[in-house]
């Protein structure tokens, strides 16, 4: 028996494509599942909604804790939506390694956007996942564009090393920076500034303003530094108040400049042509990983191995290599 009375995938289907939000978070709850009889629900529900997708433009959004990315969303999300554009905002909330656990208070901390009949607000956990996305992301991406968003919003958990996995999912990284929090360009990671197309300095209003103007100077001194982008679009840096609402239409305009220029050259299809390869890679690792852990003899050796090599006592090298003998002698 299905557990938690699921609908048929054409239930689902049918509820996305006609913009019925109860049924979309309960396919997106579908998606995100990890139960066995979910599986192949999940992949009719996306199949069935496939040939609807790929007409939103996917913004990732980051920044360092503190930034304000739940009050940016907001107000720029109303600055979408005034526009009489559906925005659909995936906001992915850090899981605790320990309990697993998640807060996912992104709807309260933006109440004004989730009651705006336009906009759509999902938050989930993270897990256990590196890049400060949810591991069913992009799936989750796919059911929203099909139920007619035209316009989606990805916030990640935070910057980090391990924090840039959304840039292989979305068409355009903005990144979201503070001034006046000690030496910006040296406690930035380059890496990150060298993905982002856009660095907007947040909390530029009162007695802040002027420092965010010279941070956003010293910012676009070191961008003039970096190599030319793969797009041939060139990074701006812009300021903006959340609070104030000031910036905000300014940024948006930037992102249509970019999309109209990547559109023109190209580079918008070649991008998404290129994650569509990155995630049938990042898709197959996914369902090996489970098809290895779930395999009752590995399950069995695991458990006797690894207090082993927790103590030192067998080699980390050969220990994995026998877990892979045992999953490959098992599904021969």
């Amino acid at each position: 028996m299905r557990k938690r009375n699921r609908l048929s995938a054409e239930s689902y289907i049918k509820g996305i494509l006609e913009g019925d939000r109860v049924i979309l978070s309960r396919a997106i709850t579908v998606i995100e599942s990890n139960h066995p009889l979910d599986l192949p629900l999940a992949d009719e529900i996306l199949e069935g909604i496939l040939p609807h997708t790929g007409n939103s433009l996917r913004i990732g959004i980051t920044g360092v804790p503190g930034v304000g990315k739940s009050t940016f969303i907001e107000s720029f999300g109303k600055t979408i939506t005034t526009q009489g554009k559906k925005l659909a905002v995936l906001t992915i909330d850090p899981s605790s390694q320990r309990s697993k656990g998640s807060i996912l208070g992104d709807k309260t901390r933006m109440e004004e956007l989730s009651h705006d009949p336009l906009a759509y607000i999902r938050p989930s956990a993270s897990g256990s996942t590196l890049g400060g996305v949810n591991q069913k992301t992009r799936e989750t991406m796919l059911l929203c564009e099909a139920a007619g968003h035209e316009v989606i919003l990805v916030e990640t958990v935070g910057v980090g090393q391990s924090e840039t996995a959304v840039h292989g999912m979305v068409d355009f990284f903005l990144l979201l920076m503070l001034a006046g929090a000690g030496d910006e360009l040296q406690g930035m990671k380059k890496g990150i500034m060298e993905m982002a197309d856009l660095l907007v300095i947040t909390k530029a209003d009162g007695d802040n303003k002027q420092k965010c103007k010279l941070a956003a100077s010293n910012y676009r001194n070191a961008l003039h530094l970096f190599p030319p982008t793969p797009s041939g679009w060139e990074p701006k840096v812009q300021l903006c108040s959340s609070v104030e609402k000031d910036g905000l239409e300014a940024i948006w305009e930037t992102m249509d400049s970019y999309f109209n220029k990547v559109k023109i050259n190209g580079y918008f299809q070649h991008k998404r042509e290129e994650q569509h390869g990155q995630w049938l890679e990042e898709s197959i690792n996914a369902h090996l990983r489970n098809d290895f852990f779930s395999n009752l003899n590995v399950k069995s050796l695991f458990e006797n191995i690894e207090p082993e090599v927790v103590h030192g006592k067998t080699a980390v090298s050969f220990a994995a290599r026998k877990l892979l003998q045992t999953y490959k002698e098992s599904t021969n």
